[in-house]
């Protein structure tokens, strides 16, 4: 028998950020404001971890009322419609002692398709009230027409307004919940 363990993502001590080129000269930043997820493993680590996230579109932040809510409208996630994103890790493969590629499907705008991420698992730790947390640093990028997420401005001097290219972040830390014994 080995220990089946539940971990769930800690929200005040994690964050989903994303990265857009804006007029192709800067990058304009955002983030999802709620969120939640868990890992499920069996044994005393994560190589064979099961992953799930799920994010609520409308929570979209970007420090800019009107660019929100045009975010949210059918030109980019729809929420109205679609008011969840979603992940869901298919394989996730040890590259080092501390790094790993995890690949699962991103759904948006009622669209899956696979994506690779990186993870840089930053460890285990004991909080002051005695609950086990596990931190890790997500990354990696996208094209966001693939999702149907499609609108574009062109510009006077050539170019476009945003770049199909998302680059996404998370730092995410996970609780564990009490471990199960699981048949071997």
């Amino acid at each position: 028998m080995s220990t089946k363990s539940t971990w769930v993502i800690d929200p005040s001590h994690s964050e989903i950020l994303f990265r857009v080129k804006h007029l192709m000269i800067t990058n304009v930043k955002g983030e999802f404001r709620k969120f939640d997820g868990k890992i499920i493993n069996t044994g005393d680590n994560f190589h064979n971890a099961h992953v799930e996230l799920q994010i609520d579109a409308a929570s979209i932040f970007t420090n800019n009322s009107d660019r929100d809510a045009h975010l949210s409208s059918a030109d980019f996630f729809d929420v109205a419609n679609h008011p969840q994103i979603t992940f869901r890790g298919t394989a996730l493969t040890q590259l080092d002692e501390d790094n790993y590629q995890l690949k699962g499907m991103l759904g948006m705008k009622g669209v899956e398709k696979e994506v690779v991420l990186d993870v840089e698992f930053g460890g285990l730790m004991k909080d002051p009230y005695g609950n086990e947390k596990a931190g890790f640093s997500v990354s990696g990028k996208f094209n966001r027409k693939d999702w149907g997420l499609n609108w574009n401005a062109a510009l006077e001097t050539g170019g476009v307004m945003v770049s199909e290219e998302v680059r996404v972040n998370g730092e995410v830390q996970f609780v564990k919940q009490v471990a199960e014994m699981a048949m071997a």
